[in-house]
């Protein structure tokens, strides 16, 4: 009994302050015993073979069960809120694009499995990408082809959104199992962060912490651009009024609730509250608050583009411009099919990686890095995300004086 309590006091507690406590000691056994920081790179490992496991299922099932239980909604003032939604998500890749090129960043990866032969310029990446589109659904989740999987989750949600109701409900209800066990393998993250810091210090030393300070200040740095400046410029231009009032309340009453719980579905209810405080027409709020949480993800799309474009860095491959387009688009996309669990954009890294012929192998390291700095990343990621939701809404359902 006392085991069990002590399991569910573990569950139960913050995931922040668990990985914080797992880097932490694995800098400091790095640091007392290299034999020992390098047999803990076991555990580490475990975790990355955990998310390469569910990974691919997660993205199959999630948006399958998206589309095909998605609703209309006949709100006229959707189409511009949702118009913001999608500029704003691929203006964020983009601008990750741009600040990934200025400040390169190399990770602190494992590259014996490494595959030498990168593509060479858009029209091999295209090549490569028309290919995998049309892979066996069970070969893209053996071989975890992201993009072949993200292909038939779109058709069967497009083909099921007619089926019926008690299908459609099967498929939320195994699209809600997944999650589960997503958390469940997210609550491990502490222990196999433990192990990853401890065995690239081992290996690297404590210049492997440079890698990861480098990398979290591109990620930081990029959101709060995104924040201030590209947010502000998207409202100006639909409304041609000081957007930065609304801006900053914004950020204050919803992004710093958002920092702390690490969930933008969890902030629905704060920023419904804060639409009605500032006098926005219900009808439109009511829609588009709850469906910013699920396609309103330019935290996100920066997350998975910086990682993807630092993944490049390390292994030498060199990104041309229509590549970087074509990533940024990707990027903008799978953000839109992000889980809702913390960290959730993370996985769907390999998506992206899968467009320079980055190994399934590679790609779940970068995902065990991206772990490693999400304490401070995924809470900056979603701040961003949860209060531009605001932002936009509050942008085109402003009452009429």
């Amino acid at each position: 009994m006392q085991t069990r309590s002590l399991i569910n006091r573990i569950m139960a507690g913050s995931l922040v302050l668990q990985i914080v406590i797992g880097i932490v000691a694995g800098v400091a056994l790095s640091l007392i015993s290299k034999e020992a920081a390098e047999a803990s790179m076991l555990l580490g490992n475990l975790f990355v073979r955990a998310l390469k496991a569910v990974a691919p299922i997660l993205v199959l099932v999630l948006v399958a069960s998206a589309i095909a239980n998605r609703r209309a909604s006949h709100t006229s003032q959707m189409r511009p809120i949702v118009f913001m939604y999608l500029a704003g998500t691929i203006a964020a890749a983009l601008l990750a694009v741009t600040m990934s090129t200025v400040f390169p960043t190399i990770l602190p990866l494992q590259m014996t499995d490494v595959d030498a032969t990168a593509p060479q310029g858009i029209m091999e990446v295209l090549g490569g990408l028309l290919q995998k589109l049309v892979d066996n659904p069970v070969n893209a989740i053996l071989t975890g082809n992201f993009i072949g999987i993200l292909v038939w989750g779109i058709l069967l949600g497009i083909f099921l959104h007619h089926a019926a109701e008690s299908t459609r409900q099967g498929l939320a209800d195994a699209a809600d199992a997944v999650t589960h066990i997503v958390r469940l393998v997210i609550r491990l993250a502490p222990i196999g962060i433990f192990g990853l810091v401890a065995g690239n210090l081992a290996q690297s030393g404590l210049s492997a912490l440079g890698g990861y300070a480098q990398i979290l200040s591109v990620l930081l740095g990029s959101m709060i651009i995104m924040a201030l400046l590209i947010n502000p410029l998207i409202v100006w231009l639909k409304t041609r009024r000081n957007p930065y009032p609304i801006v900053f309340t914004a950020l204050r009453e919803s992004g710093v609730t958002a920092f702390f719980t690490r969930s933008s579905a969890a902030n629905i209810p704060i920023n419904l509250a804060l639409c009605e405080r500032l006098d926005l027409e219900e009808d439109t709020y009511a829609v588009s608050i709850p469906l910013g949480a699920t396609i309103n993800m330019g935290g996100a799309a920066i997350t998975i583009t910086v990682l993807t474009l630092a993944a490049t860095h390390t292994l030498g491959i060199v990104v041309d411009l229509p590549t970087a387009l074509l990533l940024s688009i990707v990027a903008a996309l799978s953000a839109c099919g992000a889980s809702g669990v913390a960290g959730g954009s993370l996985l769907l890294i390999p998506l992206s990686c899968g467009l320079f012929g980055i190994s399934n192998d590679i790609a779940m390291q970068v995902v065990a890095v991206g772990f490693v700095i999400s304490v401070l990343q995924d809470s900056a990621e979603t701040a961003l995300n949860s209060s531009t939701d605001v932002v936009f809404t509050a942008a085109v359902a402003a009452k009429e004086p």
